[in-house]
């Protein structure tokens, strides 16, 4: 019995090669085809027993593969800014490169370039709760991965949880008075009027972990000084629960991508403050004019732009 498909082969062309049979004779009794033995005996003949091997019958070219200068231009962008591929076929449809989803995806993963998880991300079922613009605002402190100068600093960042807008600035510490300054910088700021404020239990932010038990009436314990800021403008002042950074999720989503997109970019050991800052505002204002895929390839800018014109007329 033959081992291999080449035995095979040869078992059906060999009564041929030694002429004791002729190919319409070895047809009536071959499972194969007049063209396949014919095939077989053409290979035989120019390479030998080796010429009996399969062969790929997959094509070498195909007439609807994408352009090696468009996969070239999603590597490109892809390593530039780490854009996912959603966020990139917006940016080509922008350059006019009709490409779908799925292209993008491939060449991502072909190109080694796709994201690593150490663990197995779980999906729930969040409950989204329709927003308007300024009707809830994240405020966090990020610390700058890198001292500049041998000296520490720390970005605050505010985020608009209906139009993902946002707002950083660099301090030289987390007190008090860095945190009423970014908040009053903040109210300058935005375009729009801000009806809450969401932050976490930091000490700049809050005295319930602090203060409160330091307080000589328990009941009736000393407003923290952000909180009296917040009062002044007719904010109110939310906190998250403790260790649940989550309730926090969309300015801590945005810490991410300063870390991955701005900070990992750097060059600490020949930056100074003021370079840091300005390219701070410069990565900001990338990021409020970036289309995100919550906003369904919106940009913060054209959303905060549309709702100050409805609001106006």
């Amino acid at each position: 019995m033959p081992k291999s498909t080449k035995e095979e082969k040869f078992r059906w062309i060999k009564p041929i090669l030694e002429k004791d049979a002729t190919i319409k004779q070895m047809v009536k009794v071959c499972p194969f085809s007049e063209r396949s033995l014919k095939y077989w005996l053409a290979n035989y003949k120019r390479l030998g027993f080796d010429g009996l091997e399969n062969k790929s019958t997959r094509p070498k070219t195909n007439p609807n593969e994408t352009p090696i200068r468009i996969k070239e231009r999603i590597v490109e962008l892809r390593k530039e800014r780490n854009l996912c591929s959603i966020k990139l076929l917006w940016k080509l449809e922008k350059e006019n490169i009709d490409v779908c989803k799925g292209v993008i995806d491939k060449v991502i993963k072909k190109e080694g370039l796709t994201r690593k998880y150490k663990t197995r991300k779980i999906s729930y079922n969040y409950v989204r709760v329709p927003l308007k613009t300024g009707e809830l605002v994240e405020i966090d402190v990020k610390w700058v991965p890198g001292r500049i100068q041998g000296e520490r600093y720390y970005q605050f960042t505010a985020i608009d949880c209906a139009s993902r807008w946002r707002y950083l600035a660099i301090y030289e510490d987390i007190s008090n008075y860095s945190a009423i300054s970014f908040l009053k910088e903040l109210l300058n700021v935005a375009e729009f009027k801000i009806q809450n404020i969401k932050t976490d239990n930091g000490s700049c932010f809050t005295n319930r972990y602090t203060g409160y038990r330091k307080s000589t009436d328990p009941m009736f314990p000393r407003i923290h000084d952000f909180d009296l800021e917040c009062q002044k403008n007719n904010t109110p002042h939310y906190l998250i629960d403790p260790g649940k950074p989550q309730q926090n999720g969309k300015v801590e989503r945005s810490h991410r991508s300063d870390q991955e997109t701005f900070y990992d970019k750097l060059n600490f050991k020949t930056l100074t403050i003021e370079e840091l800052k300005y390219q701070l505002r410069l990565w900001n204002n990338y990021y409020n004019n970036l289309e995100h895929c919550s906003l369904n390839g919106e940009t913060p800018n054209n959303i905060i732009k549309r709702e100050c014109k409805m609001s106006v007329s």
